[in-house]
C-alpha cells in the first residue's frame, strides 16, 4: 500500500513539474516573440596623423565624420552572407545594426568567426587614402566585449571592431633641426 502511494506521490510531482516547465517555455516563447536580439557592430573611424603614417599608431589621430565603412559576413562555405555599408556620425562612431543578418550553422556562422569591418570611403580630400591599421583593408575581425543592451522590445548584443584609419594623400615632409 505505501509503495502504490509513493508512486502516485512521485507520478504527481514529476506531473506538476512538467506542467510547470511547459508553462515557463511558453511564457518564454510568448515573451521572446515581441523581441528579437539583434546583432550589432560599432567603432571609430580615424584620419591618421601624417607622423604615424605608415604605422598602426592613432596617436595624433582626428575622427571622421561621414566616413563609410561596410561589415561584410561569409558563410561556413566562404559565400557573401550579409552585405552592407554604414556611416560614422559626427565623432568618428559607427553603430551598425547587421539587420537581416542570418546565421546557417550556429558557431560557423557566428559574427565573430563571420564578420568583418571593411573601410570604404572617406570624405575629407585631404584624408582619403586607405589604410590597413586593425586590417582596415582585408576586414577587421570583430571582437565579443560582453556587452549588451536591452530593452522591453529590443535586445542587441555589440561587437566591436579595432579603430580604422585613413590617411592624408599630401603630408609635407618634416624637416630635421
Amino acid at each position: 500500500m505505501a509503495g502504490t502511494q509513493l508512486t502516485i506521490f512521485v507520478s504527481l510531482l514529476l506531473l506538476s513539474f512538467a506542467l510547470a516547465y511547459v508553462t515557463a517555455s511558453e511564457d518564454l516563447e510568448t515573451k521572446n516573440l515581441d523581441k528579437h536580439v539583434h546583432v550589432v557592430v560599432e567603432g571609430m573611424v580615424y584620419c591618421q596623423s601624417c607622423e604615424r603614417s605608415g604605422t598602426w599608431s592613432l596617436t595624433g589621430a582626428e575622427p571622421i565624420p561621414a566616413a563609410k565603412v561596410s561589415v561584410i559576413c561569409k558563410d561556413h562555405k566562404n559565400r557573401v552572407s550579409y552585405y552592407k555599408a554604414f556611416e560614422t556620425d559626427p565623432h568618428g562612431y559607427f553603430y551598425a545594426e547587421l539587420d537581416g543578418f542570418k546565421m546557417g550553422h550556429y558557431f560557423l556562422d557566428h559574427p565573430l568567426h563571420a564578420c568583418k569591418v571593411k573601410l570604404v570611403s572617406s570624405p575629407l580630400e585631404s584624408c582619403n587614402l586607405l589604410t590597413n591599421v586593425n586590417y582596415g583593408l582585408n576586414g577587421s575581425p570583430l571582437r565579443y566585449e560582453n556587452k549588451w543592451i536591452s530593452g522591453e522590445h529590443y535586445e542587441a548584443v555589440i561587437y566591436a571592431s579595432g579603430p580604422l584609419a585613413f590617411r592624408p594623400a599630401q603630408c609635407t615632409p618634416s624637416t630635421p633641426h
